[in-house]
């Protein structure tokens, strides 16, 4: 049954990339669909016999390398955090597979997308369920490839190839840091396994590594490494430039990656490493910094976008510095809870705002919607509820893991839970804001839509509302069911899942701390609503007067420009990237330097000697006797010279290398 979860999506994909042409649009949707929801129900089995009965489970499938110490193996480990991470992955799915069979249903390539969905789920989950690093590295690869071909699904547009690539490059920055990572845990550990890994860390806890000959900590430097991989496939900030661009992709792909898939790995990896980052204080103290600082820049910046999805894009990299801090912070649980309640209203907001930019023939600009709430009205209250549950509002699914995470933030009384606590807060002003800012813009606002889109407009067909109405069911009660089961006070549901060393436990305190902090949140919550009907609703013209101002110009600027960090990877990084491509590499290097001194040159130079020696043959006999002169004075010197030459250098090859490259040059100042 285990293997089953990792096998139907995986088929699924095969029959409708390979027989897609065959099976046709109902065939392939078929096929995949039911097997990804097939893939649920065995996920939900699993769930309970691992997660609520206590009984993990692993399975060895077959070898894979084996080299003296080095084994890796086809091995699948089922616990607490990877039976949670299967229902979360295949119930978003799911979904999102029913959703796009109305949304793509004009789309002549229907069965490509849908094999990319089912391609995309099965290496999510092959990551969630290895039991070693090196096939979590094939599932972290994998899931890489998939959002590549699946952002840039309609290739035929410049901006997804872009967006595509840059998702790519980006990428491959953090998993080479995550290979650095893992090749270091080889090195220490002499294994890749997780069980025998995170067994020995107590033991090893105290030993040294040499890193680009220089002596670190061996956990510090390991779980730096791991975090590197995690900054890229979680977009924090460094690497985090490709997820608003990752909106070039169709709808549902945003809804994936953001929800169940891609963004959630390196929250994953970080909470599966726990045994390793819980001994490295220092990378836990960077951890918390760099996902408190990700959380306030994307929400800085998605106050001021006018882009629906990208909005929303902005408000999952916000979301996922909550996640990551709070696994800086040691809570662990917190951080897994948060990724899940996330999963469900993030779905929920991204497959509402894909009914509206297909109700409205494909508008994503906010500035040109408004006035539809009363023809949109399934729309509107899924993306309330999705809204609502996102800016934490009480007692719907966000409200249970965001507070918790600003309660155990405050209660750690470190530099880096104060700091936390203190960005987290304002984002959450921030969060409302924005949030609320999209919902009166797009359905509340006077109307600024076009009357052409609005004669066909129409709400959500039955097979787009379906998931809808899941997920917002989800948004509403998931928090509340699990949040005693999953982060309450003793107890074993994670069981041996997630290590926390007992000095990082502060989740009894967090219980209590003032009751000012418990209501911040909600007080911040309702600041940025009413500040967003002041200024989007009220007093539009307030808000294009602060905009006008100097200070608010440059303000807006630097927030809509995404705080310059494209300009600057572009000026500093890519043009001198594509410029030493160019200039050295290229036309220096490899048309220059190699050309002259490599197998071309040496052939072209004796091409010309040959050509020199052949003007020789003049039938003059004195001629020949000053070539044979010459030739008995030269070997003569050199046989007599060649204990000294020997002791300095190789002549041989140096005196090959010069002969050619004088005769090259003299050929080509020849031939101009």
């Amino acid at each position: 049954m285990y293997l089953l979860i990792l096998v139907f999506p995986l088929l699924g994909s095969l029959f409708s990339g390979l027989f897609g042409r065959f099976l046709g649009f109902r065939g392939a949707v078929l096929i995949t669909t039911t097997s990804v929801v097939s893939c649920f129900f065995l996920s939900c089995v699993a769930f309970y016999e691992v997660a609520l009965q206590g009984s993990p489970c692993t399975l060895e499938l077959s070898t894979w390398f084996v080299s003296e110490f080095f084994d890796a193996t086809w091995g699948f480990y089922f616990d607490s955090l990877t039976v949670v991470m299967c229902v979360v992955i295949t119930s978003i799915s799911s979904l999102v597979h029913i959703y796009s069979i109305g949304y793509m249903s004009q789309d002549p390539h229907l069965p490509r997308f849908m094999c990319y969905l089912s391609l995309f789920t099965f290496f999510m989950l092959m990551l969630v369920t290895a039991d070693n690093f090196v096939q979590m590295f094939f599932g972290w690869e994998g899931v890489g490839l998939a959002s590549y071909l699946l952002i840039n699904f309609w290739f035929t547009r410049l901006q997804a190839s872009k967006a595509s690539i840059k998702a790519m490059l980006v990428n491959r920055v953090g998993d080479f840091g995550l290979a650095l990572g893992i090749m270091a845990i080889f090195s220490v550990f002499k294994t890749s396994d997780f069980s025998i890994v995170f067994a020995c860390a107590p033991y090893l806890a105290t030993k040294s590594l040499v890193f680009c000959n220089l002596e670190f900590h061996a956990f510090t430097c390991i779980s730096l490494l791991l975090f590197i991989g995690a900054v890229g496939k979680s977009a924090q900030l460094g690497l985090h430039t490709w997820l608003p661009d990752a909106m070039e992709g169709p709808t549902p792909v945003s809804a994936l990656i953001h929800a169940a898939t891609m963004v959630t790995a390196g929250v994953f990896m970080i909470a599966r490493c726990s045994p390793l980052f819980e001994y490295a204080p220092k990378a836990l103290l960077v951890v918390s910094f760099l996902g408190a600082m990700t959380c306030f820049f994307a929400a800085t910046t998605g106050v001021v976008q006018n882009d629906l999805k990208r909005v929303i894009a902005y408000s999952t990299a916000s979301q996922l510095g909550y996640m990551v801090f709070v696994c800086g912070l040691s809570h662990y649980s917190v951080g897994v809870f948060h990724l899940m309640n996330h999963a469900f209203f993030k779905a929920l907001l991204f497959l509402s705002a894909g009914s509206v930019i297909h109700a409205l023939a494909d508008e994503q600009d906010m500035r040109k919607m408004g006035g539809i709430v009363k023809l949109l009205p399934f729309t509107y209250a899924m993306m309330c509820i999705g809204s609502l549950s996102l800016v934490g509002f009480p007692f719907l699914t966000g409200f249970y893991s965001k507070d918790v995470i600003l309660e155990v933030a405050y209660a750690k009384y470190t530099l880096s839970g104060n700091f936390a606590y203190l960005l987290g807060s304002v984002c959450v002003a921030f969060t409302s804001y924005y949030s609320f800012r999209l919902l009166f813009l797009t359905f509340l606002a006077p109307t600024a839509t076009l009357k052409s889109s609005m004669k066909t407009l129409h709400d959500a067909p039955l097979i787009m509302a379906l998931p809808l109405m899941l997920l917002a069911l989800g948004s509403v009660f998931v928090g509340y069911l699990a949040r005693d089961m999953m982060i309450g006070l003793g107890t074993p549901f994670w069981s041996n899942a997630l290590f926390v060393l007992p000095r990082n436990t502060v989740l009894l305190e967090s219980e209590f701390i003032p009751q000012m902090q418990k209501f911040l949140p909600l007080i911040l919550t309702l600041f940025g609503a009413v500040l967003a009907y002041f200024l989007t609703l009220s007093h539009v013209f307030m808000s294009y007067k602060l905009k006008i101002t100097s200070g608010g110009k440059k303000l807006y600027s630097f927030f809509n420009k995404r705080w310059f960090f494209d300009k600057i990877y572009n000026d500093f990084f890519s043009e001198n990237a594509l410029k030493f491509g160019y200039i050295v590499s290229f036309k220096t290097l490899d048309k220059g330097i190699f050309e002259i001194l490599g197998p071309s040159g040496i052939a072209h130079s004796f091409l010309n000697f040959a050509q020199y020696l052949n003007r020789l043959q003049s039938g003059l006999i004195y001629h020949y006797a000053v070539v044979m002169l010459f030739g008995i004075i030269s070997l003569i010197t050199v046989i007599s010279l060649w204990d000294f030459l020997e002791g300095i250098l190789d002549t041989r090859f140096y005196f090959l290398y010069l002969i050619s490259f004088l005769f090259y040059n003299y050929s080509l100042a020849k031939k101009a």
